[in-house]
């Protein structure tokens, strides 16, 4: 099997919007591409010849029902790079509360493992300057949970906050789209579902059909802080994952 090379990323920098200080910058990993379970099967394939497609993909698939169930189950299961539990969302009051769909949810949990954090750590950082679009999102909050850069409802409410988020100009590319990890579909979110466009905030109704999934949120505009937009439209991927 040959030597995989060592890993490395693109780290770019953005003006610290939220203090008082001029040259203060956060830097946000850039995100060129996204993989699903067909693409590493690929590559799996690529690097042990002797593996066939279609074995992986049904490993993959029992293995992801067995940890589904035990999980739903209330097990906390070692899977993959990360530990999965269930958690509890609402709160509850008085000596004799009930379960109240709506006021109290399940949620999932997951923490990386130690090894994929030490991966991580150990990769190498390709440090670039200020970054080429001054779009970044600070943070996405679902509204009808309440959640932070974790959750997306169906038909509920999104807040989007950064700076310089603002979707403008007559490009057909621009605007928000929810990218499905698995599929890599993006789902549009029509214009006239985005109740508020303003520099720092956007805010905006997820479909009310949006199907289950992990999904990852695209913004691509024009704007700028000058009098006349962007040349080309630029794209910001939130580095979270939300999931439906």
């Amino acid at each position: 099997m040959a030597e995989t090379p060592k890993a490395s990323v693109v780290v770019e920098l953005y003006d610290f919007a939220i203090t008082e200080r001029s040259d203060d910058r956060i830097g946000k990993v850039l995100t060129d591409r996204s993989l699903n379970e067909e693409d590493l099967i690929g590559i799996a394939i690529q690097r042990r010849t002797e593996l066939s497609a279609s074995a992986l993909r049904s490993a993959i698939e029992i293995l992801k029902d067995i940890a589904k169930e035990e999980i739903s189950r209330g097990a906390s299961v070692a899977f993959g790079l990360g530990y999965f539990s269930v958690g509890v969302n609402g709160v509850f009051y008085g000596d004799d509360p009930k379960w109240t769909p709506g006021q109290h949810a399940l949620n999932v949990k997951v923490v990386p493992t130690a090894e994929l954090r030490s991966a991580v750590k150990s990769a190498d950082v390709n440090l670039r300057r200020m970054a080429p679009s001054g779009a970044v999102v600070s943070q996405v909050i679902d509204v009808t949970t309440g959640e932070l850069n974790s959750r997306l409802t169906p038909g509920g409410g999104v807040n989007r906050e950064g700076t310089r988020i603002r979707i403008a100009g007559d490009n057909p590319a621009n605007g928000i789209a929810l990218v499905n990890q698995q599929t890599n579909v993006p789902v549009q979110i029509p214009m006239t579902s985005i109740l508020l466009n303003d520099p720092s905030k956007v805010s905006f109704i997820v479909p009310a059909d949006l199907p289950e999934g992990d999904y990852k949120l695209h913004l691509t505009t024009q704007f700028s802080t000058n009098s006349t937009f962007l040349k080309e439209p630029r794209t910001y991927v939130l580095e979270y994952v939300l999931t439906v």
